[in-house]
Formats: structure tokens, sequence, C-alpha cells
């Protein structure tokens, strides 16, 4: 009996029961859309992050960088061979640099990795290269301050200044990053940010071969292929290798084995950053707290350190999200509960003949309520599903449109950096200008745990719509059905 009168009911009100399904399925969708694009503002905030310093990595152990003293600024001083003649004859010099940090001992790796809450740990060396090349005729090239901190694709490749002392010159300023990696430890790091698009990426047996890999964009500015030969301070390396970063620029121009990189800027037995991924998420706190603690001196920088840090379209439709966006679709569904809530009440009062019949005819005031109750519920279901369908298509038609969101990093004194701008970390003094801008598309992933959420609300608008209308149900006596028809 009830699912019969249920559903003639439901026939004969169509008209009101759209209302009322309407206005939940606009609250409903408003809910899909928000929570989707809320996932899909944090999906890309941690693609932006996991650019910046490696897939897995929870956190960075650094030393900031010494501030620079010294005749000049400390830049560093390139000399070059006397020429008596004119011509001059083309020469190149190399000066490989520690970038943006100061140097750790590689024994720190083990002691952050003996640390309670760290599943792994690894280092890493940034270095900048600074090459001169040209017709010089007498005299030395001195680089001057100002220069130097450039470099790799998208920085700006601002060149290092300098002049010629006591002579001429012809000469070309080429600098690029390169990062050394352990390539024991292939599953953490920066590189892991960047895809192998040609070639193959470092075999844990080459500690110490004299090869490469190549970010894509650097190499194709410098025309590098699989089997090209980079020389790097009179060591010719062998590119294995070309990676895509995932997302922005690559941490740096050329990765090369950590045990040559050390080679190269004379830092045996150092590294710049300590890359760490943490045994559970909610002991990143703790294990920053414990490193800090037991091996001072080091600055340790967290994922949630680094969201800080990022500004732009990205942050700001983020936070319009998270506070408008939510606190609009929660303001959206309450009125539709309400509305639904009254539209039903209202209903059962223009149905006061028929419920105070059925009164009369042996009905009690609890089946009289569950009627209506069933009804409404029936009503937030079909809402629920025009919602759903509604939110789906919302979401499709953000993710199909992929607006492009702008993310800058940096720009204060704990500013990321990719390949012009200090290397993979927290960039330190000297470093406070350097920033990176990301574009990242946006999407709107729909889990399953929204369309649940979704149900649920269908099920909840209808309840309180049965309750509204219930309540006024349970009011009614046979007494008002025949005043009624008085």
């Amino acid at each position: 009996m009830f699912f019969t009168y249920l559903r003639r009911e439901l026939r004969r009100r169509r008209k009101a029961a759209l209302v009322v399904a309407s206005g939940l399925a606009l609250g409903i969708a408003l809910v899909i859309v928000v929570t989707s694009v809320s996932s899909g503002m944090s999906k890309a905030q941690d693609k932006v992050l996991q650019s910046l310093y490696g897939l897995g990595t929870d956190m960075t152990v650094t030393k900031a960088a010494a501030a620079q003293t010294g005749e000049q600024g400390g830049g560093p001083r390139f000399r070059f061979d006397a020429r008596d003649d004119d011509s001059g004859e083309e020469q190149s010099t190399d000066r490989v640099m520690v970038q943006g940090f100061q140097t750790l001992a590689s024994s720190t790796v083990g002691k952050v990795a003996d640390q309670d809450g760290v599943a792994d740990a690894v280092g890493g060396l940034s270095l900048q290269v600074i090459r001169i090349s040209g017709e010089f005729t007498r005299g030395q090239f001195q680089q001057q301050e100002g220069g130097g901190q450039g470099g790799g694709p998208g920085a700006g490749q601002q060149a290092p200044q300098g002049r010629v002392e006591g002579g001429g010159a012809d000469f070309g300023v080429n600098n690029f990053s390169v990062y050394g990696t352990d390539v024991t430890e292939p599953a953490l790091g920066p590189l892991t940010s960047s895809e192998i698009t040609s070639g193959r990426t470092f075999r844990t047996t080459e500690t110490n071969a004299a090869v490469a890999v190549a970010d894509s964009a650097y190499a194709k500015e410098k025309k590098y292929k699989v089997g090209s030969t980079v020389t790097v301070k009179g060591v010719k390396y062998k590119v294995i290798g070309i990676a895509t970063a995932d997302s922005g620029d690559a941490a740096a121009n050329l990765y090369i084995p950590l045990k040559q990189a050390q080679t190269l800027a004379g830092a045996k037995d150092k590294v710049t950053t300590i890359y760490v991924k943490a045994t559970d998420s909610q002991r990143i706190d703790a294990v920053k707290s414990a490193v800090r603690k037991n091996i001072p001196g080091t600055t340790v920088t967290t994922s949630a350190d680094l969201a800080d840090t990022v500004s732009g379209s990205l942050s700001t439709a983020s936070d319009l999200a998270t506070k408008v966006g939510r606190w609009l679709s929660l303001a959206v569904l309450v009125a539709a509960f309400l509305v639904a809530g009254l539209l039903t009440s209202s209903a059962v009062s223009r149905r006061v003949r028929e419920f105070g019949t059925l009164k009369a005819l042996g009905w009690r005031s609890g089946r009289v309520t569950g009627q209506v109750v069933g009804e409404a519920v029936v009503n937030g279901l079909v809402g629920g599903a025009l919602g759903i369908a509604l939110g789906l298509a919302g979401a499709y038609a953000v993710t199909a449109a992929s607006p492009t969101l702008e993310a800058r990093l940096g720009g204060t004194g704990g500013a990321m950096s990719g390949p012009g701008g200090g290397g993979p970390g927290f960039a330190g003094p000297g470093r406070q200008a350097a920033s990176r801008t990301l574009d990242v598309a946006l999407t709107a992933p729909v889990s399953l745990t929204t369309i649940a959420l979704a149900v649920g609300l269908a099920v909840a608008g209808g309840l309180v719509a049965g309750a509204f209308g219930g309540w006024r149900a349970s009011r009614l006596r046979p007494a008002d059905a025949l005043r009624r028809v008085e």
C-alpha cells in the first residue's frame, strides 16, 4: 500500500516534486564542482612542489650559503694566456662553483637517515658552470659582482659581467647548471620529477662514470642528443639520456653522477642538499624537529613550507575555491534544504483534506508522516541524481577547458629555484631575488568519495524536507478535513 500510494502521489504531483528536486540538484551540483576543483587545485600544487625537488621527497636538509666577502664581491676570476698579436687565439675556460648553499659533509646524509621516522635520505650537489670563450689579445678576464646567477631554459640567462685587464677581447659567456645525483638511489631526488623521453637514466653501477642526462629544453637549445658529448672543465661526458620535466623547468640543465660533480667542484665528500622521505606523512613535523635538534646548523624545509611560498593565480584560485567556494556551496545547499522543507510543508498544507480523510479512515499519524517522509526522500534522491549529473558535467567542462594557472615560487629568502635560481632546495643568502614561474593546467577530478558525499546530501535533503512535511502532517486531525470541506 505504501509504495502504491507513493507512486501515485509522485506521478500526480510531478511539477511540485520537480521543483523540490531541482533546488536540491543545484546545491549538490555546486558542492561536487567546488570539491572537484579544490581537489584539482591540491593536485596542481602537489605537481608544482614535485617539480621542485622530486617525487617522494617530504623534506630537504640544507645549510644556508655564507655571505660573500673579498675583492670585487668575491666573483670568480678567469685567467688566459697573453697574446701579443692582434688577431688573438680562441680560448675557453670553465669555472665550476657550488650553487646556492654551503656544503654539508656526505656523512650528514647517514645522520639524517638514522633519525627516527626517516625512510630514506639521499644527497646531491648543485653546481653552476660559467664558461668564458673567445679571442683574447692580452690580460685576464675577471667576473664582476652581479653575474653568474642565471642559467638554464626559462631562467633569463643573465650572463655574468666582466672585463679584460691590460688588453682587448672578443668573448662569449655561457652559464649552465649541473646537478650531481646519487645514482644508487634513483627513486629520490630532483631527477625523479623528470621523465626519460630518450635514451636511459643512470645505472646504479655508474657511480663515477663520465655520463650525463640532459634536460630536454637545454638539449634542444644546444642540439644535444643521446650519444652526444658534453665537455665540462675538460672532462668529456657522454649523454646517455634526455629527461623532460613533468612540470615547469627542470632542476638542472645536466645531471651527472655525484662523485663526478664532487670532483669537478673540488668538493670531495660534500653535498648541498639532502632529500628525505619520511616513513609516514603524519611524522613529517616530528622528523623535521628531530633533524633540526640533532644536526645543528641545518635548514629543514618541508612541502608545507614550500606551499607557503607559492603565489600567483594558482594560489589565488586555490584560496577562492577553499574559502569562498566552499562557503558559497554550503550556503546554497542550506538554502536548498530549507526551500525543499518549506515547499514540502506547504504541499502538506494543501493536502489537509486528503490526510484528514485518511486519518478519519483509520490511518495513524505515524503512517501519514511516513508517507510524507517517503515522498520527500524520493524527491531528494531524484535531486541527488540530477545534481550528480550536473556536477559531473561541470567538472568535465573544467577539465576539458583546462585553464592555465600561474604559480610563482620564491621571491623571498626561502625561495625555491630551478636551473636559473639556485638549484633544488631553498635558496640561501644572496639568492633572495630568485624566483620561478610555472604554468599548471587545472583539472577537476571527481572521486568516489565525492559521489558518496552527493548521495548522502541527497538523502539528507530528503529527510530534512520530510521532517518539515512530517511535522506538519502529524498536527493534522480528522476535523481539519471537515473544516476544509465546509
